[in-house]
């Protein structure tokens, strides 16, 4: 089995900046920072080099204007709701290795968790994710707030439907078969739970992500 590669996260704008050697530490810096700055590379010399430029610069929008959102912006979205649950997923290749998971808010604790499954996609992972949260919800007769980064898997979960483009193979029935059940469900139930998007430039990554930018 080939080697992990270690991986070190510069971070621009969090609690303390600097270089870090694991998600974890990574990840303690930027949660609940607003627009929050951060990017992983495989190895020191270029988290060192990358730190040294803005971080514009590093993610190859040097030649951009940087988003940055104004104070009133940031005044009108407030805060997030930490009595929620947050979903999100993630995909190594696209199609590729797909997973989703769902934690509390505020405590990161993961409560569910799938996958991975082969030949899936982001937008598929987000809509499945979204589904497993309203069920999760509506079986703990729970009045949380559900939480997605994912406009798109918003949208499915609105109209019932998943309009991926991918073609259903050998390889990704079991994603097909959950999506045809995740379908079956919304229109089985009624559920009251309220779907937020996540204001990821307000509020940084969403608590489920998977740290893999």
């Amino acid at each position: 089995m080939a080697k992990k590669k270690p991986k070190f996260y510069v971070v621009w704008k969090g609690h303390n900046t600097g270089i870090f050697d694991s998600w974890d530490d990574c990840k303690s810096q930027v949660n609940n920072v607003q627009g929050a700055q951060y990017k992983s590379f495989e190895t020191f010399e270029e988290a060192k080099s990358a730190f040294k430029m803005p971080y514009e610069a590093s993610i190859g929008k040097s030649k951009e204007k940087p988003q940055s959102l104004s104070e009133a912006k940031l005044l009108k979205i407030g805060q997030p709701n930490l009595k929620s649950i947050a979903v999100d997923a993630a995909v190594k290749g696209n199609p590729g290795l797909m997973e989703y998971q769902g934690v509390d808010t505020s405590t990161k604790k993961v409560l569910f968790k799938q996958g991975p499954f082969e030949e899936g996609t982001n937008n598929i992972g987000e809509f499945l994710a979204l589904v497993h949260g309203l069920a999760y919800l509506k079986q703990h007769k729970s009045e949380l707030l559900l939480y997605s980064d994912s406009k798109i898997a918003i949208n499915w979960v609105k109209q019932k439907q998943c309009k991926t483009k991918l073609e259903e193979s050998s390889k990704n029935k079991v994603i097909f078969d959950l999506v045809r059940r995740a379908i079956l469900w919304l229109n089985n139930n009624e559920y009251k739970t309220t779907i937020v998007k996540w204001e990821t430039k307000a509020w940084g990554e969403i608590p489920a992500d998977y740290g893999r930018k």
